[in-house]
């Protein structure tokens, strides 16, 4: 502590401003350095120094005006001012990745009905073919003997039949092979969907990650910081309120 006295204001004045200008000390930094001790509080609140970080920081900001405000005061309005549009641009970045996510969920729930209908319809021109190879079964086995009660099942079923056989079933086994093509498509479709859902995902979840957040604390955040201050300030002035007292 001794040798830090002996310096002079102006050498740590100097200091300060190599420290802004050559090793680019930041507001944060400043803001540390002034909490040192009360000379140190006293030289980094000098106007040259927040000036400097006023057009560093801020270049492209009109100038203020002059006004009875210190550059201090000014750093501070303008930071404040940069930390609600940093916000506001967070908040759109998030929106706008919510809105890819629900229009991915939206897609993939259009392509999950399309697929059922397929299935659906699939399962329903396989069910139809099973049942016209078996119609084509029994109009074979007509010409063959067997017993008069089989013969007769055999020929009611061929007489229920009332469309062409073999031209019914060469459309539906047309109609199989193309519903499991489009099933194919949809399924590629799902899978591509799903891929670009997760990444959506991902990259709202890094959006939305903040280790160290600009914008203002919750409600909940600020009333427990409240309650930290309150136990700090009064671990502090428990040993004061013994020294009166003595």
């Amino acid at each position: 502590m001794s040798s830090k006295n002996e310096l002079p204001d102006e050498l740590w004045r100097k200091i300060l401003e190599i420290g802004i200008k050559a090793s680019n000390f930041t507001y944060k930094d400043l803001c540390c350095v002034s909490i040192g001790c009360r000379r140190f509080h006293r030289l980094s609140n000098e106007n040259s120094l927040w000036s400097y970080l006023l057009s560093v920081n801020f270049p492209n900001q009109i100038p203020s005006p002059p006004s009875s405000s210190s550059p201090k005061s000014l750093y501070k309005i303008r930071f404040e001012r940069e930390k609600e549009r940093k916000f506001l641009v967070h908040k759109r970045a998030v929106l706008r990745k919510e809105s890819q996510v629900s229009e991915h969920l939206r897609k993939l729930r259009e392509i999950e009905v399309r697929l059922r209908e397929e299935r659906q319809k699939l399962m329903s021109a396989v069910s139809e073919l099973s049942n016209l190879h078996k119609v084509s079964q029994a109009s074979v086995a007509l010409n063959v003997w067997q017993p008069e009660v089989v013969r007769g099942r055999q020929k009611q079923m061929v007489e229920q039949c009332v469309v062409p056989v073999e031209s019914r079933v060469r459309a539906l086994e047309m109609e199989v092979k193309l519903c499991n093509q489009q099933l194919q498509v949809f399924d590629k479709a799902y899978r591509d969907e799903k891929r670009r859902l997760d990444t959506a995902k991902e990259e709202l979840n890094s959006v939305k990650y903040h280790p160290l957040r600009d914008y203002k604390l919750t409600s909940n955040e600020s009333h427990e910081n409240q309650k930290k201050g309150k136990k700090l300030k009064t671990c502090i002035n428990f040993p004061d309120k013994q020294g009166k007292t003595t």
